[in-house]
């Protein structure tokens, strides 16, 4: 499996050159392609990317705003999300039902609802080929089935929006908002999962000295028994 940070840019005005782009996730495994999220700053490359399919995890416009003029390929996405993107003029649509595995150009995706938003319902995806199992969730504040999402997990793929200051918060009774990459290496410790890559990152890694943040991660991970680290546009992992 391979895995193509296309962006790694929250939902923040700040950008760089490491960080320009929304959070995007290109996944290949053998001849298979999918794209998860595509977010506004996408929306006027998505025709020259040209990914064969688009998975997304919810509708909040930096991970579903560059849908706004239609899509080439399939998207995926779940019923709610499609209920808030209804107007996107979209051709295929395709529903996916969380804790049910679907195939996608030989990669399986198999989504697990997240709390992150009351208005926009996040999900994140443990993602199968081949050996290798990953599970992406670039805005959360926790996941209810997170011993079902990680089990067996060889990369957590989390959210950057803030490394160790809670962006938790409530509303109605209901938690929204983003956990520290702090508190998402000690779930990945819990669980046994060896390596965490950090994208979505805010504003404290994007405007911030991300020399030191960075640093201060691996370290946070290395306490914990995980390798980790910030991810950014064009890196590129190979897993087997």
């Amino acid at each position: 499996m391979t895995l193509a940070f296309l962006g790694t840019r929250g939902a923040i005005d700040e950008r760089n050159r490491r960080h320009r782009m929304h959070a995007a996730l290109m996944v290949g495994y053998r001849r298979g392609r999918v794209m998860i999220d595509c977010g506004t700053d996408w929306r006027t490359r998505l025709p020259r990317l040209a990914p064969p399919a688009i998975v997304l995890t919810h509708a909040h416009p930096d991970h579903a705003g560059g849908l706004v003029d239609g899509a080439p390929c399939p998207v995926y996405a779940t019923q709610t999300t499609w209920g808030i993107i209804d107007g996107m003029p979209i051709a295929q649509r395709r529903t996916l039902r969380p804790r049910q595995p679907v195939a996608i150009g030989g990669i399986t995706f198999e989504a697990f609802a997240v709390v992150h938003s009351d208005r926009c319902p996040a999900v994140g995806y443990r993602i199968t080929a081949g050996r290798v199992a990953i599970f992406y969730v670039p805005d959360v504040v926790y996941v209810p089935d997170r011993g079902e999402a990680l089990d067996g997990v060889d990369v957590y793929v989390g959210d950057g929006a803030t490394p160790a200051r809670s962006f938790v918060r409530r509303r109605g009774g209901r938690l929204m908002g983003h956990t520290p990459v702090r508190t998402q290496l000690t779930w990945c410790q819990t669980e046994g999962v060896p390596r965490a890559i950090i994208t979505h990152c805010g504003q404290r890694i994007v405007a911030g000295d991300e020399r030191r943040l960075g640093a201060q991660v691996r370290r946070w991970g290395r306490r914990r028994g995980v390798e980790a680290r910030i991810a950014y546009d064009g890196l590129e992992v190979t897993l087997r």
